[in-house]
């Protein structure tokens, strides 16, 4: 095959197809001939808030690779060179770009995003800008060179609160980047650092990576307002983790409606809370103690500006070990099998790795 592609032709129908090898249109491109691909769980759920496929689309956005061609004007990387993908292109002349923001860009060309659709980087070659291709240390292999995209956007989370030496931070949901972000924190600086998830297995990984305590929420009485439920919870786990009046800062991570409820009464007066998890697109929200409470109330999505180099920083320096996250392997021809064992949503299964095409 010239260039196979694992394809999402409509919601359910995947299949691994042939496609022409693409070329490099810009200067300051970059081929690479990608090498290992984790599964993000927007990748299995195909629909997230505004985007809804409308045509068939290459899946992937968590990659690294070699480069084997470069554009004419780029300067700072060559064939052979190992990087980390950053999958998201901005515009870079909106008034967002220009200041800093690229995040916020509202013609970004996002890998794996529909519409129109945008291809994602499931496949043996991927076409990238140079200066969004980070080079990664010898020290790092391309497994944890893949997993640079998902402690970016831990870093961003962290960065979007503002994350500060000696503050206590709550984290919702355990998965990968719940667990991620409890480790940015101890390593910027966190003087206590609390997990909270309902899931045994991940309370059990949350103990292992960088939380200093965890927590597992009760199942409400049958007929409890959730309201009432999330105060008696909040109250039970301030006094079981010794946060006195509560976190400095609340990183929801789950999307879960209850959590984020829970999270609004576990924050101190004056807390940042910031919302990273997506679940339903609306739920019921405190938002009378958001008001008499001062809190500030953030959202969070990809990747900052920084968020890549500090990320690749963390994994080389040793400060974050993305490796014991990495639960499952598969070869490229094995793509759909990596898919489906996410979606199955097994509480053994945590990071799903896919080999690139040989």
């Amino acid at each position: 095959m010239e260039n196979a592609s694992f394809v999402l032709r409509d919601i359910k129908d995947v299949v691994i197809e042939d496609r022409t090898k693409p070329e490099l249109k810009d200067p300051y491109d970059v081929m690479v001939h990608v090498a290992q691909t984790g599964i993000c769980g927007s990748d299995v759920h195909y629909r997230i808030g505004d985007y809804v496929l409308t045509g068939p689309m290459v899946l992937g956005h968590e990659s690294s690779g070699v480069v084997v061609e470069t554009g004419s004007k780029v300067k700072d990387l060559k064939a052979g060179d190992r990087v980390a993908l950053e999958p998201g292109i901005p515009c870079r002349r909106c008034k967002y770009c220009r200041k800093g923001s690229y995040h916020l860009c509202g013609d970004m060309i996002f890998a794996a995003t529909p519409p129109p659709p945008w291809d994602g980087t499931l496949a043996k070659y991927y076409v990238n800008a140079a200066d969004f291709c980070y080079k990664v240390p010898d020290s790092m292999d391309l497994e944890e060179a893949a997993m640079v995209e998902p402690v970016s956007v831990a870093v961003a989370i962290s960065k979007t609160a503002d994350l500060r030496a000696h503050q206590t931070v709550l984290v919702f949901g355990c998965g990968p980047i719940g667990v991620l972000c409890q480790a940015v924190a101890k390593a910027w600086g966190a003087k206590k650092v609390i997990g909270v998830d309902v899931v045994a297995s991940r309370i059990e990984v949350a103990n292992s990576y960088g939380a200093d305590q965890t927590f597992m929420p009760p199942k409400p009485e049958p007929g409890t307002e959730p309201m009432v439920h999330a105060k008696k919870v909040a109250t039970m786990l301030k006094e079981q983790c010794g946060l006195g009046d509560g976190a400095d800062v609340v990183l929801e991570c789950s999307g879960a409606e209850p959590c984020v409820q829970l999270g609004i009464y576990a924050a101190k007066r004056g807390a940042t809370f910031v919302q990273a998890g997506m679940g339903k697109e609306n739920i019921s929200f405190p938002i009378t103690a958001v008001c008499t409470r001062g809190l500030i109330i953030k959202g969070s999505i990809r990747y900052l500006t920084g968020c890549y180099p500090a990320a690749i920083d963390l994994i080389s320096s040793g400060q974050i070990n993305v490796k014991p996250l990495i639960t499952n392997r598969f070869k490229f021809e094995e793509s759909e099998h990596a898919f489906e064992l996410v979606k199955a949503g097994r509480q053994d299964v945590f990071k799903v790795m896919i080999a690139g095409v040989q």
